[in-house]
């Protein structure tokens, strides 16, 4: 079964990550390379991908004269899609697991984050 894990934030979430430390940035990081690496070597890991920053989104509402109708950058929403996994796991208990590991990534003074993050089991084509 393959799920997306999405990681969300606030405006004020990813504020405070740039006030992180360097070491405080790196031993998170490095959990979260250290989960993609047990990910690839079990055959589970599909995918993960690191967005922009939400004031380089535009909202797109459909298209007038050809063209796309944007609503200038995205930052009035409440949260944020930062990045996201693509796993394909045997059970959803699996995926929850992995998700857990991925929110209680360390932050500052290694106290774990305990982001949300969001799964969702991926639907098969028709």
């Amino acid at each position: 079964m393959k799920y997306i894990l999405m990681m969300a934030s606030t405006n004020a979430g990813i504020g405070t990550y740039g006030a992180w430390t360097e070491q405080d940035r790196q031993s998170h990081m490095a959990l979260l390379g250290q989960i993609n690496a047990e990910l690839v070597e079990s055959g589970e890991f599909v995918t993960t991908q690191r967005l922009a920053a939400p004031d380089q989104a535009k909202l797109v509402h459909g298209e007038k004269d050809g063209l796309p109708i944007t609503d200038g950058i995205f930052p009035e929403s409440k949260e944020f899609l930062l990045g996201y996994w693509m796993i394909d796991v045997q059970t959803p208990e699996r995926a929850y697991a992995i998700a857990g590991r991925i929110s209680a990534a360390p932050g500052p003074g290694g106290v774990p984050t305990n982001m949300p993050i969001e799964v969702r089991q991926m639907l098969p084509d028709h």
